[in-house]
């Protein structure tokens, strides 16, 4: 038995299961590299100020569930708990803003940090991937976002989820409801944490999941109705581009997600098959962001979805994802065939061929039952005879059809068999 075992909250990525996160990942980032977005990646940690201003001191994420910690030379930092953030400050102290054409089209691929209570769809230690579409205040940013997200679900063969949409105004008209929200809030009978929160961010409050609080939220006002016209006009506009585009949603008035940086736009997608933690992504505009983190104005818009929870809806709906064998020959040395057999398998490899074999000195038994597990089209079996012969046997592992094949037409025999 092991001596250490992975943190609480976490867990290892071990073949085969592996493979099916790595098809997430990719699924997701295609359509963004069809689209004119660049890769990104910024350090696992940050100075614990960036999202304390960006993502809000009065979210859960800030206040309970990030790591933070100083370091021996007294920086305060902290384990990123979200993307938005580090990606924004990594364009702005590059002035990415500033070397050509906005927006700047960023996404990016990692792991994040929370301090939750792990559960099925919850853990400390989570991947995500992300887009961010920085510099431009644009409807058709926020559609082809929403739009990106859904082609890529659906790529996976992913079909029972649900795309929710609503707006959460800007500066002009959200203090009007903020006031009008709080006045409501103020006469339920909430906890201390709760009324605390409400004075600060008293949308989170509508956020919140307890069915005692949500009881209590029946007949608050309605954010929809005190939207501006220019965020009504913009609001419109998001939802007429999806539309056109054959996405199917649903209005959610409702709807906050659990930062405070958004604005106008907000999304959210979940999955009935994941119990509690249903949501798969998200995301929104946050036109504010940039100068929360001192930098200049700069509208934005994105999302990140779920590695994990996409992977665990995938698995609700049944869905079997089309991965090739890792290994397309796997070649077996019997005798003093080692060297020939071990060159050939380079030679496959430089090739483009998913080459492997059989180590550590196993008779031919052996040796095939490890073919047979690898999950290869075709096995290679050369053994002293056969290199005097100036031959290996080539084997269909599905057919179990088997012929001998020239040392030096092997590469080229096998390139033609599996194109």
């Amino acid at each position: 038995m092991a001596t250490f075992q992975a943190p609480k909250g976490t867990y290892d990525l071990i073949p085969p299961v592996s493979v099916n996160y790595l098809a997430v990942r990719e699924a997701i980032a295609a359509p963004l590299r069809n689209s004119g977005y660049g890769y990104i990646e910024t350090p696992g940690f940050e100075d614990v100020g960036l999202f304390a201003r960006g993502v809000g001191e009065s979210t859960d994420i800030v206040s309970k569930e990030m790591y933070a910690f100083e370091t021996k030379g007294g920086d305060q930092l902290a384990l990123r708990p979200e993307g938005t953030a580090s990606v924004l400050r990594a364009a702005l102290e590059a002035s990415l803003h500033k070397k050509g054409n906005l927006p700047v089209k960023l996404w990016y691929s990692g792991s994040y940090y929370r301090y939750e209570k792990p559960q099925a769809g919850r853990y400390r230690h989570f991947s995500q991937v992300g887009a961010e579409a920085i510099g431009a205040e644009d409807p058709a940013l926020d559609a082809e976002l929403i739009i990106l997200a859904d082609q890529a679900y659906r790529s996976l063969g992913l079909r029972n989820f649900r795309i929710l949409l609503n707006s959460l105004g800007d500066k002009e008209c959200r203090p009007v409801y903020r006031e009008a929200l709080q006045a409501f809030l103020r006469g339920l009978d909430l906890d201390e944490e709760t009324v605390r929160r409400a004075e600060i961010n008293p949308l989170r409050v509508l956020d919140d999941k307890r069915t005692e609080v949500q009881k209590q939220l029946v007949g608050a006002p309605v954010l929809r109705d005190y939207l501006c016209d220019a965020c009504k006009a913009y609001h419109e506009e998001v939802r007429a581009l999806i539309t056109a585009a054959g996405v199917a949603f649903e209005d959610d008035e409702k709807l906050v997600r659990g930062l405070d940086y958004y604005t106008r736009t907000t999304f959210e997608f979940v999955h009935g098959g994941l119990g509690s933690q249903s949501a798969v992504g998200g995301g929104g505009r946050y036109d504010g962001l940039s100068e929360m983190i001192g930098g200049p104005a700069l509208p934005s818009v994105g999302w990140a979805l779920g590695v994990d929870r996409t992977v665990l809806a995938l698995q609700a709906e049944g869905v079997e994802l089309d991965i090739p064998a890792a290994t397309s020959v796997f070649a077996v040395a019997l005798g003093e065939a080692k060297p020939v057999v071990f060159g050939l398998v380079t030679q496959l490899r430089k090739a483009g061929v998913a080459a492997d074999m059989s180590y550590g000195g196993k008779g031919l038994k052996g040796a095939m039952k490890d073919a047979n597990r690898s999950g290869a089209r075709f096995a290679i079996v050369a053994g002293d005879r056969d290199l005097a012969e100036g031959v290996v046997q080539l084997k269909d592992m599905e057919s179990g059809e088997q012929a001998p094949v020239a040392v030096a037409e092997v590469v080229e025999v096998l390139r033609a068999k599996l194109a």
